[in-house]
């Protein structure tokens, strides 16, 4: 590690005061931020933690029937708290990382990272949610822009997530055993609109929405309904754990086995 100062706001204009100096950088969990200062690939200045904003913490039911989540909340606690509203989402986090990760680890962390293995984008992306920051709200669908690119601009932090409780949803996850992050992780949520289907750690643009099998899970909510369908492995991500189109048909099963369990 290297020397940098710590600064600790209480509220969110002070942080984002804060992380207008030069060299700053938020800080959330730091399950991402700080094995990145450990191995000298991140160095900034000053780390402006927001675990200690109370006013980007908790997880609450609005009444436009959505689970809203603060910002700097921990997986653990949305896993516990939104068991009752959106239990799908609770068990998403439920099974994020291990312990000591779920109970640092924070949702805007999660998403301003945006990791294409990460969990928490899927499930934005695959309920519509709408992403609230210091300056506006961002539509999931405008948000994630590629690998670890997202529309946030310097300075600008996530201080609540809201996700629009859906009829019907799952998430399956086949977990790499070494990381616990998804191998390949599949996020199915159905709406009066229709059915969303959202896709993380296959891609090598991230997080995406499967659009026929959207189609065809809205003509008709079943696992046969996908049975013909079939993604290109062409850029799809490859490496030690498995080939693209190992993940390509992952996708396949694992949007099968979400479609079921829903």
């Amino acid at each position: 590690m290297y020397a940098f100062e710590i600064e600790r706001p209480a509220t969110i204009a002070d942080a984002v005061a804060a992380l207008g100096h030069d060299g700053a950088q938020a800080l959330g969990g730091g399950q991402t931020l700080i094995p990145s200062l450990k191995q000298r690939l991140a160095a900034p200045e000053k780390l402006v933690s927001l675990t200690a904003i109370p006013e980007m913490r908790g997880v609450c039911r609005s009444d436009a029937n959505e689970v809203c989540v603060g910002g700097a909340t921990s997986h653990a606690t949305v896993a516990a708290a939104a068991s009752g509203m959106f239990p799908a989402l609770a068990a998403l986090a439920s099974h994020i990382g291990d312990p000591a990760v779920r109970n640092r680890g924070t949702v805007g962390g999660s998403l301003a990272n945006n990791d294409p293995s990460a969990c928490y984008p899927a499930a934005a992306l695959g309920t519509g949610a709408t992403i609230i920051t210091s300056n506006r709200a961002i539509a999931a669908d405008d948000y994630f822009r590629g690998m670890f690119t997202t529309a946030l601009e310097d300075g600008e932090i996530i201080t609540e997530v809201r996700f629009p409780i859906a009829e019907r949803a799952n998430y399956q996850k086949f977990v790499q055993p070494a990381s616990r992050f998804a191998l390949v992780g599949v996020f199915v949520a159905k709406y009066p609109s229709g059915v969303r289907v959202a896709v993380t750690g296959a891609s090598e643009r991230g997080v995406f929405r499967w659009s026929e099998a959207e189609e065809a899970l809205t003509a008709s909510f079943g696992a046969p309904a996908i049975e013909g369908l079939g993604l290109d492995p062409d850029g799809m991500i490859g490496d030690l754990h498995g080939t693209p189109a190992y993940r390509a048909h992952l996708i396949k099963v694992m949007t099968k086995r979400a479609v079921a369990a829903a």
